[in-house]
C-alpha cells in the first residue's frame, strides 16, 4: 500500500484553493493574455460563497463561478496523520488537520452570519 502524507497533500490543497487552481476552468485564466486580476489591478481570487457539511460528514466548499470542492472528513485526514513515521511528523500533522477544518466551520458560520445580517 502506498502511504499517503497528508501533510503536502493538504498543503497543496490550501495552496490551490489560494490561487484558484483547484477550480475547474482555472487553467483558462492562466492562459497568456487572459485576465488575472480584478477591476482595481488586485490578483482575482475564487470566492467561496457557501460552506455546507461539517468536519466529521465532510465539508463542501462552492465558488461564486459555480464550482466546488470536498476535501475528505476530518477523521479521514487524521486517519492519514498515522502513516507519518515520527511522532513530531504524526502531531504537527493531527494539529493542522484540526486547525483546517476549525476554520472551515468558522468560514461557514461567518457566511452564514453575513447572510444573516448583511
Amino acid at each position: 500500500m502506498k502511504k499517503i502524507l497528508l501533510l503536502p497533500v493538504l498543503m497543496l490543497l490550501s495552496a490551490l484553493l489560494a490561487l484558484g487552481l483547484a477550480r475547474p476552468g482555472a487553467a483558462d485564466a492562466a492562459r497568456p493574455g487572459a485576465s488575472t486580476t480584478d477591476g482595481a489591478g488586485r490578483d482575482a481570487r475564487p470566492v467561496i460563497v457557501q460552506v455546507e457539511g461539517t468536519a466529521a460528514d465532510g465539508f463542501t466548499l462552492r465558488y461564486a463561478d459555480g464550482s466546488s470542492i470536498s476535501p475528505p472528513t476530518d477523521s479521514e485526514a487524521a486517519a492519514e496523520c498515522a502513516e507519518y513515521d515520527t511522532a513530531v511528523a504524526r502531531l504537527r500533522c493531527r494539529v493542522e488537520v484540526r486547525t483546517w477544518y476549525r476554520d472551515l466551520g468558522d468560514l461557514k458560520r461567518s457566511l452564514a452570519w453575513v447572510r444573516a445580517h448583511g
